[in-house]
């Protein structure tokens, strides 16, 4: 299967170089989208013509006020995403002029700490955030964890026995009976 140019944004590298700097951030690719997520609550979507509007953008949650603060002083910039700006969201526009990616990662940040975990929003670092923006961008390998719907962590493999497995061949293996029993959990 063939992928589409939006995949190979290098816009949408960049964000998702600097969302995935944050703890146990998570991103999902859709159509049209990116959604970032924390905890499986929403901090940032990547917005690429979305619903025909042909703006390219990044939507971040902000302080009550400041969406439509940010818009007034700055309407070349910063929009009101559908859907989602009536609720406290804000759009910094990517498709005009060069991105300003510190702030980016500046506003990222803010969504982030906003919407995390109180323990992920106090290890969310702003100087790693700025460090992902500012830093050089190589497109990654086909099929690596980028172009997954969602990044899982996968089962690693047992490992095999520096003897080639020749002792659970001969039965001088530890058999699964002598293994050290695994603790119940607490109930609740």
């Amino acid at each position: 299967m063939k992928k589409s140019s939006y995949s190979k944004d290098d816009r949408l590298l960049r964000v998702v170089k600097i969302c995935r700097s944050l703890p146990e951030a998570r991103h999902e690719q859709h159509a049209q989208h990116a959604t970032f997520l924390v905890h499986d609550k929403v901090f940032a979507y990547y917005l690429n013509n979305h619903h025909g509007d042909g703006i390219v953008g990044i939507a971040c949650k902000v302080l009550e006020g400041d969406n439509e603060a940010l818009i007034a002083a700055h309407p070349e910039k910063f929009y009101m995403p559908a859907y989602v700006g009536p609720r406290g969201w804000v759009g910094l526009r990517l498709d005009v002029g060069r991105p300003d990616w510190v702030e980016v990662a500046e506003l990222v940040l803010t969504s982030y700490k906003m919407l995390a975990p109180s323990r992920q929003a106090q290890q969310a670092k702003a100087d790693v955030v700025r460090t992902a923006a500012t830093a050089r961008i190589s497109p990654p390998r086909a099929g690596g964890p980028f172009w997954k719907k969602s990044a899982t962590p996968s089962r690693k493999a047992p490992a095999r026995a520096k003897d080639g497995g020749a002792a659970a061949k001969s039965g001088t293996a530890t058999p699964a009976s002598k293994a050290p029993a695994r603790r119940p959990r607490p109930e609740k």
